[in-house]
């Protein structure tokens, strides 16, 4: 009985955290926490190390401090977990360990892995917005292991045609219908579907050191200036949209 508790806990702590939704990590994590007894000289490590085996994927979530989703793509998560078992089954090719090392070589491997994690995230998300315009890519959800998706609007667009390209994109993702990009050039103060008032189009080109990018006037309208150059550098979806929403 107290096994079968004991599992259940087991169980209930693996219900969180990233390298949990890797295919291998449930077999991986059952032979470390079933060896650990034997990686240490002093008794007092083995209780140490068994906790931090059985709360790493909680322990994990709690580290992560992260502004944006915890969502990673599988790639991304099979390099994390290949890392982190490599650096895992090297430690346990030890026969015996001093007192203190074996948990304290466990920790240093927990904050590597938090720190890949976090990596792995961030950049995803830091590729998608150097794109231009709308852009998905698939991910798996770190709270669950679910499969889901990340959305971003990419700034990183070169021409006006580009430009006009990507936020036609971002209406219709905001929206959820297609907008063609001439409701968009409406003459001054006439309402239309894109939201606002818009003036005509005018002439906008401005450069950051080492590029040149036109931007459409629709960019730089009065009603949009949230949309303008100095604010797209830092644009996320979620800005965009709000941006699209209040006009």
């Amino acid at each position: 009985m107290a096994l079968l508790l004991c599992l259940v806990c087991l169980t209930a702590a693996l219900a969180h955290g990233c390298l949990h939704c890797h295919s291998n990590f449930s077999k991986k994590f059952s032979f470390y926490r079933h060896h650990v007894n034997f990686k240490s000289w002093w008794v007092g490590d083995i209780p140490v190390s068994g906790a931090l085996l059985t709360d790493w994927s909680d322990d994990t979530m709690k580290e992560l401090h992260l502004a944006i989703p915890a969502e990673i793509t599988r790639e991304k998560l099979d390099q994390v977990a290949t890392a982190v078992y490599q650096m895992m089954d090297q430690l346990y090719q030890g026969k015996m360990y001093f007192p203190g090392y074996f948990p304290n070589e466990l920790r240093n491997i927990f904050r590597e892995q938090v720190h890949l994690i976090q990596n792995a995230i961030i950049e995803s998300r830091i590729d998608c917005q150097h794109r231009c315009g709308i852009f998905q890519y698939e991910t798996i959800s770190c709270n669950n292991c679910t499969d889901s998706h990340v959305a971003c609007f990419g700034y990183n667009c070169e021409s006006s045609a580009q430009w006009k390209s990507a936020v036609q994109g971002l209406l219709n993702y905001v929206w959820g219908s297609p907008y063609t990009w001439d409701t968009c050039w409406m003459s001054p103060l006439q309402p239309h579907p894109c939201g606002g008032f818009m003036n005509k189009p005018r002439s906008s080109a401005f450069s950051w050191p080492g590029t040149h990018r036109a931007t459409p006037a629709f960019l730089v309208s009065p009603a949009l200036r949230c949309l303008e150059p100095p604010h797209l550098a830092n644009l996320t979806l979620e800005d965009a949209a709000e941006c699209l929403k209040q006009h």
